[in-house]
């Protein structure tokens, strides 16, 4: 058992369904060597960085001032920001840095340990079960609105292709929509959805789940939860009532709490983010919609705020477009010139 769980710091359109080009098992539409070539204004803006910092013989004042600006420009955020600026101007002093291109190279290797990067470490990995017969159990979580249950259908899909028996449950039955819209995403990527009526306990719903995916020899358990506000204190009682049930019947469960964030909403999507994460304790963040907007910055923002490794993002409204977040190749292709 996970001991960060449960008290321990650590609008989609529910009737949006994708058309015959998202068919299970459609490859993404982005090429691997190229899967963050979609966040082109982003990488302008760090590419522009880039250069000027090369060109720069000397670190001036003037430098320091833009560096700062480009990072809030990309949403990294005030606080990551300053964090960023502190550590930079300690390792300009410590390591005697002079020029622009030294102070580039401290610069990205801050950016990738930020985002998990570190000697043997896989941060994107997922935490699968150890038992016999095997049953991981991944919980997912997020507002209303931000992609949850079409990331979920992403990660159904994903984990297929690589050999896995999924099985989904539809524990948000506070809307009769979600519910339909998680069974009309199982049945497109050809994954069975466990439900009941809308308005049902969701530990029950969870309970038969785990019962099915034991019948029928499943291994990878994705649990959806009602879309919820921090604020709703009840809401997450039931999502803590949710773990325990995992719990009895799957002592090492649950394997992964996921929850997904619209990077769309910025600096905005933290607040909330970081109420979850006090709360009940993440083990990962899945960030989408980052081909909507020009604020790629907010992945080191989520890294550094949260304390959680990223595991995905989506990259398109495919069913192939969520690829494992790798901070090396993320921050080598904002800093790229092309």
């Amino acid at each position: 058992m996970l001991n960060r769980f449960f008290g321990q710091k650590p609008q989609e359109d529910p009737k949006k369904v994708p058309g015959d080009a998202q068919e299970r098992g459609e490859k993404s539409a982005t090429p691997e060597s190229q899967r963050f070539g979609f966040l082109q204004r982003t990488r302008q803006l760090f590419g522009r960085m880039s250069e000027t910092i090369e060109d720069s013989d000397v670190i001036t004042d003037e430098l320091w001032d833009e560096l700062e600006e480009s990072l809030l420009g990309a949403d990294v955020g005030p606080r990551t920001t300053s964090w960023l600026m502190e550590r930079l101007h300690e390792r300009t002093t410590n390591e005697h840095l002079r020029t622009g291109e030294q102070l580039q190279r401290a610069l990205r290797e801050e950016l990738a340990l930020l985002l998990g990067d570190k000697p043997g470490a896989n941060p994107s990995a997922l935490r699968f079960s150890k038992q016999s017969p095997p049953l991981t159990v991944f919980l997912v979580i997020g507002v209303n609105g931000s992609g949850k249950t079409t990331s979920i259908a992403k990660l159904a899909n994903r984990l297929t292709l690589e050999g896995h028996k999924v099985i989904l449950a539809a524990g948000d039955t506070f809307r009769a929509a979600a519910i339909d819209q998680l069974q009309e995403w199982g049945t497109r990527v050809g994954v069975p959805v466990i439900s009941q009526n809308p308005g049902s306990d969701p530990g029950a719903v969870v309970y038969d789940a785990i019962q099915a995916a034991r019948t029928r020899g499943s291994d990878v358990l994705i649990v959806d939860t009602a879309g919820r506000l921090h604020t709703k204190i009840n809401l997450m009682e039931e999502l803590k009532k949710i773990n325990k049930i995992i719990q009895k019947f799957i002592p090492e469960g649950t394997h992964e709490l996921l929850m997904v964030i619209d990077a769309t909403t910025g600096q905005n999507a933290l607040l909330q983010a970081r109420k979850f994460a006090e709360d009940i304790g993440l083990t990962g963040v899945i960030i989408t919609k980052l081909d909507s907007t020009a604020k790629g910055g907010f992945a080191f923002a989520v890294a550094d705020d949260l304390g959680v490794p990223i595991k995905f993002i989506g990259t398109g409204e495919k069913v192939g477009d969520l690829v494992p977040f790798d901070p090396q190749s993320f921050v080598a292709a904002l800093f790229s010139h092309d």
